[in-house]
């Protein structure tokens, strides 16, 4: 996935929105103003050239955050973020679609799970018409 495809899909969660409150080179989406992505270029120098990839912070179960950062070299603990509770999958095309569609849906429910049950169910409810 890239930096457009990332940004199709975290828009079609229920009740998602973006800005940039931390300036212009960060997009933050959130669900009902709780925020579950951060979207950025990162400008990272490798020895010999600039290496430049989009990085995607999401929140993550602190266990499966580990076990992911064992999996796949791409993702990392979240940058600038609770590095127990976020994790940053760099986008440079070695994780499969799914997999970056998964977590996404992790992180967006796991903001979801803290909001107040009336909140939660209105967006369940917009999650379950989106599947028909």
């Amino acid at each position: 996935m890239n930096n457009k495809s990332v940004h199709q899909y975290l828009m079609t969660k229920p009740y998602a929105s973006v800005s940039q409150p931390f300036g212009p080179e960060v997009d933050v989406y959130k669900v009902k103003d709780k925020m579950f992505a951060t979207l950025s270029l990162s400008k990272m120098k490798a020895k010999t050239e600039p290496d430049e990839h989009w990085w995607l912070n999401l929140k993550c179960d602190p266990d499966e955050a580990q076990a992911l950062r064992d999996i796949f070299d791409a993702v990392i603990p979240g940058y600038h973020m609770n590095k127990r509770l976020w994790n940053t999958v760099i986008l440079d095309g070695s994780i499969p679609k799914g997999e970056i569609e998964r977590m996404i849906d992790n992180s967006f429910l796991l903001v979801v799970q803290k909001m107040s049950k009336s909140e939660q169910r209105s967006i369940m409810l917009h999650l379950d018409s989106d599947r028909e």
